[in-house]
């Protein structure tokens, strides 16, 4: 039986695709990544030797770096390796599994193109048609839709270790699409692995047909999977993160300052007339230079040097935004009130009437919990009324802005519709809020 469910027949391989691991505790994760770098040749010999534990290679040492990690034997933080094969290449995010690290975990997929939910057979009471997902499973799985997480692949581990391979892989992929379609996550592939054997990872199974599966091995799939597409047709946004005063170092900017920072969404190229968020001046684009101060338009998801015709008062967390239009079909307007979806990861308990800074592009603003909509329930996928959220929660909640920010939905743009808020005295990062 042939598993795979391919979500896209046009895939864009040129890019490297960004990837992460996420899952529940010893799933397996960090072991898988260290399979694909030693089977696809990533590593070193010298690399490999460094990683013998008691005569054996520990795959998971490969990226468990931090000496908390490899005393504890967990992983903590996102750790990234670079890896390529002749079809493309990879950056992969090793994600920690531990609920206490989830805000970890959160900031890797923000970014990511595709991940790999690790599901450990022999956790699960496999033998059950009916058998219930672990928590941690669920959760992984739904902040991923939160994200907007393009792809999803489902890997199967340590079936190597059970009695009936078949049929636990037959009853856990039952169950994780009935959990996927229940909760409207787009599945990309479930796949049976073992990556302490190297099975199905990045070469096929030495035994024929191993769990009634014979599709394509994951790094197979992995290299079909299409990367993100930048939001180029929405209006253009621009993030300032640097200004560079009175450069010299480009004859063309005629001494003026040059504002640097990456392309939100949109383009922007000269002629352009620009607004700057949140003192409301206008100004037209004089010059636009890309990475490497050459001249040139540039297009959301890169770098940019803009230079305006005039000097206007802009610094560091400013945002340029496209000047309103009559005749644009949509338009970038400030907002004070926010409804958003926030993923909560501060031990501190969430309630109405706090304040935090919320942190959009590169500027800070101060926001208030105006109010709990609901609760999510991850075992039920209900919405519950809620009066505060709890640490790993997720719900729904309004903010009040101490100024305007120019936001989308998230699900229409990854970088105008997400904020991450800070506690304001312990500066620890407390919650992911993706807009409404």
């Amino acid at each position: 039986m042939n598993t795979v469910e391919l979500a896209s027949t046009a895939q864009d391989t040129r890019s490297a695709l960004r990837l992460i691991t996420c899952g529940s505790v010893d799933d397996g994760k960090s072991t898988l990544i260290g399979r694909l770098l030693v089977d696809s040749k990533a590593v070193l010999q010298d690399h490999l030797a460094g990683v013998q534990r008691h005569g054996q290679t520990d795959l998971a040492l490969l990226t468990d770096g931090l000496s908390a990690e490899r005393e504890q034997g967990i992983t903590i933080d996102v750790a990234y390796r670079y890896f390529s094969t002749e079809a493309r290449k990879f950056i992969i995010g090793d994600a920690p599994g531990h609920e206490q690290y989830t805000r970890n975990m959160v900031t890797a997929a923000s970014s990511a193109d595709a991940a790999v939910v690790l599901v450990d057979a022999t956790k699960l009471n496999w033998a059950d048609a009916a058998l219930q997902l672990l928590p941690q499973t669920r959760r992984h799985s739904l902040l991923l839709k939160l994200l907007r997480v393009p792809s999803v692949v489902f890997a199967v581990n340590k079936l190597d270790a059970v009695d009936d391979s078949a049929t636990a892989f037959r009853h856990i992929a039952d169950a994780l699409r009935a959990f996927a379609a229940q909760a409207g996550i787009p599945v990309t592939a479930v796949v049976p692995v073992s990556a302490l054997k190297g099975w199905n990872v990045v070469d096929a199974s030495e035994q024929a047909g191993w769990c009634g599966y014979t599709g394509p091995t994951l790094l197979e799939i992995l290299e079909g999977l299409p990367v993100t597409p930048a939001d180029s047709t929405l209006p253009f946004a621009f993030a300032v993160q640097w200004v560079e005063k009175f450069s010299s170092s480009s004859d063309t900017s005629q001494g003026r300052r040059v504002f640097w920072g990456r392309v939100a969404t949109g383009d922007v190229q000269p002629g352009q007339s620009v607004r700057i968020m949140p003192n409301g001046q206008t100004a037209v684009v004089a010059q636009v230079l890309n990475h490497v101060r050459h001249p040139q338009s540039v297009t959301a998801g890169h770098s940019a040097g803009i230079v305006l015709d005039r000097e206007v008062d802009v610094s560091r967390g400013d945002w340029l935004l496209a000047v309103e239009d009559d005749n644009a079909k949509e338009t970038l307007a400030g907002s004070r009130e926010i409804r958003a979806t926030v993923a909560w990861l501060d031990d501190e308990t969430l309630v109405p009437g706090r304040v935090y800074w919320a942190l959009h592009g590169h500027r800070w603003v101060k926001a208030k919990i105006k109010r709990i909509v609901h609760r999510l329930d991850i075992h039920t996928l209900a919405e519950e009324d809620a009066t505060q959220l709890g640490s790993n929660a997720i719900g729904h909640i309004e903010l009040t802005l101490q100024e305007p920010l120019a936001t989308l939905p998230f699900e229409r743009s990854r970088t105008l519709g997400s904020l991450v808020l800070v506690d304001t005295a312990s500066h620890r990062t407390s919650g992911a809020l993706l807009v409404l």
